[in-house]
C-alpha cells in the first residue's frame, strides 16, 4: 500500500520484520512440539530458543535462491550450530507461510476491530443527537416523505453492527494453522506435533489441509472486508449527496487553511467521502481475486501466491484507513438543521399527498379515484409552484371529507415521526 493510505500500526503488522518474526515463531513452535515428543533434545531446544535471522543476510541469500523461505531458513541456521538441523523438520514452505499469515491476519484484525468500534460509536452519538431532527426522505433522489436524520444514521449503525459480527465470524475462520507437511497427510509432521505447535501459537490446527490452508477461509475474510468497505461507501455517498450545493444539509469537516480547488477558492468539496468511495472500489477488486484463489491445481499450485502478497495486506491497509477516515468524518460532520427544514418545505406540502390519499380511501372513495384526485392537485402544485395544503383546503369538492381540524392533523409533521422511539428501542443503540 502507498504511504498515503498506510497507518503506522498497520504498517508494523505487515512489515517484513514482523512477517519474518512470525515465521520464526512458527518454526520455534514446531521445534517445541518436537521437543515435547522426544525428537529434539532439550539441550538443543535451549539453543534453538535463541535463534534469530539477519534480514540483510536474508536479502543477500534471496538474490541467489529467489525463494524467500529458503533464504530465511539459511539466515536462521546461520545463527545456530549443529542444533540448526532441527529447524523446519518435516515441514514445507506453506506450513510456515500459511500459519504465519493467519497470525498476521489476526493481528491486523484487532486493529480493524478497534476502528470499526470507533465508527459504531461515532454513529451512535450522531443517531442519539439527531433522533428528532426532521429532514426530507428521498427515493430515486426525489422527495418522498419526512424522516429524521437520526433514523438515517441509526440505519447505518445497525448495518455496522452486522459488519462487526461478520468480521468476528471471518476472523474465526482464518484463526487456524497448518503444519501437516508437503501434501497435508501429516506423514512428516504427526498430527500431535501440529496440534501442540498451533496451541503454542494461540490458534487451532485446521481439521484437514493439503499443502495449504484452504483459500475459502481467506476469501471469506477479504469479502467480509469488502462488505464493510461497501457499507462505508454507501454512507459516504449519502454524505456527498447531502453536501451538494443544491441540498447542503450536511458537510464533512473542512479545516482552517484547507483548500478545495486550485482554481476556485470558494470550493469545499466532500473529498474525504470521495476518497472512501474510491478505496472501497479497490477493496472489492481484491474480493474478486480472493475468490479466484480458492480453486488451485491438486494439492496446491502457486497461482494464488503472487496475488496474495498484494491483496491480503492491502485490503487490511485500505479498510483500516477508510474506517478511521469515516469516523473522523462523522465526528466532525456539520448538520444544517435549518436547511433540512427549508428543503422539507421547498415543495410546499406536496409530501402530504399520501396522507390525503389514505384519508380519502378511509372516507369511502375508491383507491383509483382518490389517487386521481390527489395526483391532480399534486401535479398542479408541482408545476405552478402552489402550496398543496392550500390547494386541498380551498377545494370545495373535498370539504365534505375534511374538516379544518382534520387537515391540521393531516398536515402535521409529527405523524411521520411518531414511531421513532420504538424503532430506536429495536435498534438498541447501546448494544454493539
Amino acid at each position: 500500500m502507498i504511504e498515503r493510505y498506510s497507518r503506522p500500526k498497520m504498517k508494523q503488522v505487515w512489515s517484513d520484520t514482523n512477517k519474518y518474526d512470525k515465521w520464526l515463531d512458527v518454526e520455534l513452535a514446531a521445534c517445541e512440539a518436537w521437543t515435547e515428543h522426544g525428537v529434539i533434545p532439550e539441550s538443543d531446544m535451549e539453543k534453538l530458543r535463541k535463534a534469530n535471522y539477519d534480514i540483510e543476510k536474508l536479502n543477500q541469500i534471496l538474490e541467489v535462491t529467489k525463494h524467500d523461505m529458503t533464504a530465511f531458513l539459511q539466515s536462521v541456521t546461520g545463527s545456530l550450530g549443529d542444533e540448526g538441523r532441527w529447524i523446519h523438520l518435516g515441514m514445507t514452505t506453506s506450513d510456515v507461510w500459511d500459519t504465519s499469515t493467519s497470525l498476521l491476519l489476526i493481528e491486523a484484525s484487532k486493529l480493524i476491530q478497534e476502528e470499526l468500534d470507533l465508527v459504531i460509536d461515532s454513529l451512535r452519538k450522531k443517531a442519539i443527537e439527531h433522533k428528532d431532527t426532521l429532514m426530507m426522505g428521498r427515493t430515486h433522489g426525489i422527495h418522498a416523505e419526512p424522516i429524521t436524520f437520526g433514523l438515517k444514521i441509526a440505519l447505518w449503525l445497525e448495518e455496522m453492527k452486522r459488519n462487526k459480527k461478520r468480521l468476528e465470524d471471518a476472523i474465526e475462520q482464518i484463526s487456524v494453522g497448518k503444519i501437516s507437511g508437503p501434501v497435508g497427510t501429516n506423514a512428516t509432521v504427526p498430527p500431535s506435533v501440529e496440534s501442540v505447535a498451533c496451541q503454542k501459537l494461540g490458534i487451532s490446527p485446521a481439521p484437514i489441509s493439503n499443502q495449504i490452508i484452504q483459500r475459502d477461509r481467506h476469501a471469506q475474510f477479504i469479502t467480509t472486508i469488502s462488505v464493510i468497505a461497501s457499507s462505508l461507501e454507501k454512507f459516504a455517498t449519502e454524505i456527498r449527496s447531502l453536501q451538494r450545493t443544491e441540498i447542503r444539509e450536511v458537510e464533512e469537516p473542512f479545516g482552517k487553511g484547507q483548500t478545495g480547488s486550485s482554481s476556485m477558492p470558494h470550493k469545499r468539496n466532500p473529498e474525504l467521502s470521495e476518497r472512501i468511495c474510491g478505496l472501497a472500489r479497490l477493496i472489492r477488486g481484491y474480493a474478486i481475486t480472493s475468490l479466484e484463489n480458492v480453486a488451485l491445481w491438486g494439492e496446491r499450485d502457486i497461482s494464488h501466491s503472487s496475488a496474495e502478497r498484494v491483496i491480503i495486506a492491502d485490503c487490511c491497509f485500505a479498510v483500516d484507513y477508510i474506517l478511521s477516515l469515516f469516523s473522523n468524518v462523522m465526528n466532525g460532520l456539520k448538520v444544517y438543521t435549518d436547511r433540512m427544514y427549508e428543503n422539507l418545505e421547498s415543495t410546499k406540502g406536496i409530501l402530504f399527498s399520501q396522507r390525503i390519499l389514505l384519508t380519502l380511501i378511509e372516507k369511502g372513495i375508491s383507491r383509483e379515484d382518490a389517487y386521481k384526485i390527489v395526483q391532480t392537485h399534486s401535479m398542479k402544485c408541482w408545476d405552478e409552484g402552489k402550496d398543496f395544503r392550500e390547494s386541498i383546503r380551498t377545494d370545495d369538492s373535498l370539504s365534505q371529507y375534511f374538516s379544518s381540524k382534520d387537515l391540521d392533523e393531516i398536515f402535521d409533521y409529527k405523524y411521520y415521526t411518531r414511531f421513532v422511539d420504538e424503532i430506536y428501542q429495536r435498534v438498541d443503540l447501546d448494544k454493539f
